[in-house]
């Protein structure tokens, strides 16, 4: 597994971030307004989650002279976690649209509380790329631990989550796993309650991003 050391926590309080994250909770918040949040806020969390990025050296002309640029080298692997990481996946591409994407279905049993894992589409060796986890809720941090730990057996570099919101108890699963290298999100929320959902949290992001709410 890429992990090597203390899970390094960002949280975004940029204003443009927060903004968006309102948006996200307010619950006469419609699909396509959250759709559209969670896009803009994606953007911006994936800016920050990738700020260590290795870049190549070039040198490109400009109307005037040469002059010494840069190109990313490798960029990393984008995976969502279905169903709810699908709603990030847009904001991830726009800043790297050549990113090669595989994704990790988890579904949660109402009943136990426990991660059910229902597609895994990542390739067997990931040939020490980085690779950026999209999944907006971290409740428990079951689903984001099981897809980290897909990712640890298949040869990753840097393991970053990005996510929306997370639970105390879920940040706690993730540092005490050494599931992710790094853990980027726009805030760490108050509880779980006894149905495993993030409070003040934004309900559940997988049904509000496909109008069943």
């Amino acid at each position: 597994m890429g992990h090597d050391g203390p899970m390094h926590l960002t949280v975004v309080d940029h204003p443009l971030a927060q903004a968006a994250l309102t948006v996200l909770r307010d619950e006469s918040t419609e699909a396509a307004g959250f759709r559209a949040a969670m896009n803009a806020l994606a953007i911006m969390l994936i800016y920050d989650a990738t700020r260590e990025l290795s870049t190549q050296d070039i040198t490109v002309t400009t109307p005037l002279t040469d002059t010494a640029g840069v190109r990313i080298d490798a960029p990393p692997y984008v995976i969502p976690v279905l169903r709810a990481g699908l709603g990030m996946l847009a904001g991830a591409l726009t800043h790297l649209p050549d990113a090669p994407t595989a994704f990790v279905g988890v579904a949660r049993n109402d009943d136990t509380l426990i991660p059910e894992p229902y597609l895994n589409s990542l390739p067997g060796d990931l040939d020490g790329r980085d690779v950026l986890v999209l999944d907006p809720m971290l409740a428990t941090g079951g689903s984001l631990a099981h897809a980290a730990e897909l990712i640890g057996d298949r040869n990753p570099g840097k393991v970053t989550a990005v996510c929306v919101l997370a639970a105390p108890a879920g940040v706690a699963t993730l540092r005490r796993t050494g599931a992710v290298d790094a853990l980027v999100l726009a805030s760490i929320d108050d509880h779980l309650n006894d149905d495993a959902f993030i409070v003040p949290g934004l309900g559940d992001a997988g049904d509000r991003l496909y109008g069943l709410a």
